[in-house]
């Protein structure tokens, strides 16, 4: 297996389980107002906080894969080639620089939210560093994403975000496709 298959693997697994937790969410809230309906007390906001936390994170890696994020290129889509190609990649070293210094922090979160047993306050009682991993590993993969998308660009390559953002985006037709 290639190391772009598995990259690619990863974002796509990332976003599924981004889409999970999305789902979760919905779980969760059901669930609560079944539990009303029928006589007893649900404590679903707190699960719900959860996995809208790690719904985000694990989404970030895929959606910046695909295009979907906001991207300014008001500027520099008119700049030449070479000029373009040196802001992509300051924009993106920036970019993973920061992300590494967020992700380390992140880590450091989960792990003395494991040291110290940090039990969240709520009905039921869960160990923050379970729902705090889901965005750790979102910043994780996000920051291999950025790094790989320096790399493309380094390379001469398309970055994937611009080369898909053309089909994230395309205007629906009079069929409604």
């Amino acid at each position: 297996m290639t190391p772009r298959r598995v990259l690619d693997g990863l974002y796509r697994l990332s976003g599924r389980l981004g889409a999970a937790f999305l789902a979760g969410i919905a779980v969760a809230i059901i669930v609560q107002v079944v539990g009303r309906l029928l006589g007893f007390t649900i404590d679903s906001t707190e699960t719900a906080g959860f996995c809208m936390a790690a719904s985000t994170f694990l989404g970030l890696a895929y959606t910046f894969k695909q295009g979907g994020h906001i991207r300014v290129t008001l500027l520099i889509r008119n700049f030449p080639p070479n000029l373009r190609r040196m802001v992509e990649l300051f924009c993106l070293a920036f970019t993973a620089a920061g992300l590494v210094y967020f992700t380390y922090w992140a880590a450091d979160f989960v792990y003395f939210s494991y040291v110290f047993d940090e039990i969240s306050p709520g009905l039921m009682a869960i160990p923050f560093w379970i729902p705090r991993t889901g965005m750790l590993l979102g910043l994780v993969i996000m920051t291999i994403a950025v790094i790989d998308e320096f790399v493309l660009v380094l390379k001469g390559a398309l970055p994937n975000y611009e080369a898909n953002a053309e089909t994230v985006f395309e205007p629906i037709d009079e069929a409604g496709r």
